[in-house]
């Protein structure tokens, strides 16, 4: 595995923007009174809101439940399909990928990488979709001005939710390339569909010369259910009118010598706004059965719109609190989805949660960045494992959204502060534990402590064996009196099955004093920490506690704190899984005003990744786009000088 050079560098005070903007700057300090509140601009990390946890249930939860577990998969009704480890990945919104994962193709994101590292660790792998709103105005060009990878304009698009046209060079897939050098990461594309009188293939053509079997698929078209309530066609398009946009690009795909897969598209990617039924209706899957690699819908609870665009209903934050916070929350947002996972199924192809988080336009302050969510997301990728999808993807923002997993400083700030992890990140790490990198892992819902909304379980099994009990807790009670213990037995119940109760079982705990909670989080004992303090590594001991059975009785006992997560580790071959003997992280390199890795010369020499490109801040979804602060014009020139050896030329393979 390659690992970067060590290099640190002085920071550069030529290299800083001259801009400033004023934040409420939570919890830096107090809030400025330089700037009205309708004018300012406070980007969501710097919001103090924190709700109140619902109160304990009445009448209170059972604190004492039993769960009786078949040894093996073959006695087990209503098991998932088999799945993956990697079944929760991100999907990250194109403008804002020179935020997140780098500068360009040898300034890598360091607290990215590590992020990525430590999913990718239990997981075997990372997907991740780089897409969105973004993707269907999105032109491949040979050159930008100052050699920029990206850059964003308003051209007169009429999307409420103001996503601008995007410009990107082939140094956006370089990018990507070197980071699946470092980190095993898959990616989906997009191929825009804005215009289809003039497809634009190139995405396809060089995604594929440079990603190779990184590369995973092309999603066709973004929420076409709401191409003409945002003005992208017009107010008659239906599924009749997509099935013959996408004959095109399937028609322009096969057309197209540099694109040598032919059966990778990924459709129809539905907002919600027709059902997918409407679609399959049109005889959509026999039709392109040889082009799709798999289908997709996107999903979001809630929205956040008319906080930030004035679209639609207030929502009060506080009220919707509660509805997220039980195991209803996400079996009604995958009921409608059921039907299509079968139709999947029966046609052989994966069905996928292409986008997804707590709300769109931005997430809720105070919800989105809570424990809660933590919690919600978790069960509700379970929930989605167990209702046979094949993978679902967290979608990331820009700087003022507030359901991010993961976000850099603001770059006025990013010579002293770190990027702030969120704790619906954990959510990911905790999956791909629960389900493990075997790819053999299936799931089911145990309809736990007489099927109480707030007490899920879940029974995993790996290679035809009972391997991991995984608990939830969604109440808030610092008395305690909320805590439950889960009694199980492995076999000896109705099945006949030998006893099969170990000696003892290893269990991590995902913890937070509240659902409320923002920052005091910990997986199994670590932590990324509160704002602006991490690199990507989870720091502190590791705390995994081991529960002893009572084999006589064929019963073991685990707690479940309110609120709280326990994996409950089966076998020692599930827990080596989730123990790595050693950990993959990355280093900073150099410094500019946003902390990058380098890429080695040898990564650069066998993926072709090279470029000296200055880079621009701002987002979509729903940040304005004039970016907040943009980097000097000479910035990569700089660069270059000071670290050297950058100028390789690049010819695609």
């Amino acid at each position: 595995m390659l690992f970067p050079s060590i290099l640190f560098s002085s920071c550069l005070p030529f290299l800083t923007s001259a801009s400033v903007t004023v934040y409420n700057q939570w919890p830096l300090g107090d809030a400025t009174g330089t700037a009205s509140p309708a004018n300012s601009t406070a980007a969501a990390y710097y919001d103090p809101t924190v709700l109140t946890p619902p109160p304990v249930p009445s009448p209170a939860i059972p604190t004492q439940f039993s769960l009786q577990l078949d040894s093996t998969a073959s006695a087990v009704k209503n098991l998932s399909i088999p799945l993956s480890g990697h079944f929760l990945g991100f999907s990250i919104e194109f403008s804002v990928i020179n935020q997140l994962i780098g500068l360009n193709a040898s300034f890598l994101q360091v607290p990215f990488l590590n992020l990525m590292s430590s999913v990718a660790q239990h997981s075997g792998q990372v997907n991740i979709r780089v897409g969105g709103n973004t993707q269907d105005y999105a032109t491949l060009v040979s050159s930008l001005p100052d050699g920029e990878m990206i850059q964003k304009e308003q051209t007169g698009n009429t999307d409420p939710t103001e996503t601008p046209t995007l410009d990107f060079t082939a140094e956006v897939l370089y990018m990507l390339g070197n980071v699946s050098a470092l980190v095993n990461i898959h990616w989906y594309l997009g191929i825009p569909l804005n215009d289809t009188a003039n497809l634009r293939m190139g995405i396809a053509e060089v995604g594929e010369a440079v990603l190779g079997p990184k590369l995973i698929g092309f999603q066709v078209g973004n929420e076409p259910d709401l191409y003409a309530a945002h003005g992208h066609r017009n107010s008659s398009y239906s599924p009749s009118n997509y099935f013959n946009d996408f004959g095109l690009v399937v028609e322009a795909v096969n057309d197209d010598a540099d694109i040598p897969t032919k059966n990778n598209l990924i459709a129809p990617n539905l907002s919600g706004t027709w059902t997918p039924e409407s679609v399959w209706n049109t005889s959509f899957i026999p039709a392109f059965m040889n082009s799709l690699g798999a289908l997709a819908v996107e999903h979001y609870p809630n929205d956040n719109c008319n906080a930030e665009y004035g679209i639609g209903s207030p929502v009060n934050v506080q009220d919707v609190f509660a509805s997220y916070l039980n195991h209803n929350a996400g079996k009604s947002i995958i009921a409608p989805y059921l039907n299509s996972t079968q139709i999947a199924q029966t046609a052989h192809l994966p069905f996928l949660m292409f986008e997804t988080n707590t709300a769109s336009c931005g997430g809720f302050p105070g919800l989105s960045d809570s424990f809660g969510s933590a919690l919600w997301m978790l069960d509700y990728a379970l929930q989605m494992a167990y209702s046979n999808f094949s993978g679902a993807m967290m979608h990331v923002s820009g700087e003022d959204v507030y359901y991010n997993p993961f976000q850099p400083p603001p770059r006025n700030e990013s010579t002293y502060n770190q990027w702030t992890v969120r704790p619906i990140f954990y959510a990911t790490l905790a999956v791909a534990e629960v389900l493990g990198n075997s790819n053999t892992s299936q799931i089911v819902d145990l309809q736990a402590n007489a099927d109480n909304i707030y007490t899920p379980a879940y029974a995993i099994y790996e290679d035809g064996e009972c391997a991991r009990l995984a608990l939830l807790n969604y109440v808030t009670d610092p008395t305690g009196a909320s805590t439950y213990t889960a009694t199980f037995s492995i076999g000896g119940g109705a099945t006949g099955d030998a006893n099969g109760t170990p000696a003892s079982v290893q269990v991590k705990y995902l913890l937070a004093p509240s659902v409320s909670e923002k920052v005091n989080v910990t997986w199994a004992g670590q932590t990324y920490g509160g704002p602006f303090v991490s690199d990507g590594r989870i720091q502190g001991e590791i705390d995994i506690q081991t529960v002893n059975c009572d084999q006589s009785a064929n019963t073991c006992a685990v707690q479940v704190p309110a609120p709280g997560f326990a994996l409950v580790f089966l076998t020692s071959a599930a827990f080596s899984e989730s123990d790595p003997t050693t950990t993959q992280t990355f280093s900073t390199t150099s410094l500019t005003s946003r902390n990058t890795a380098t890429v080695p010369a040898a990564v650069l020499a066998t993926s072709n990744g090279h470029s000296g490109s200055t880079w621009r801040l701002g987002s979509t979804s729903p940040e304005n786009n004039g970016a907040r602060a943009l980097a000097k014009p000479d910035m990569a020139g700089l660069i270059a000088m000071l670290f050297g050896a950058m100028a390789a030329r690049r010819v695609l393979t």
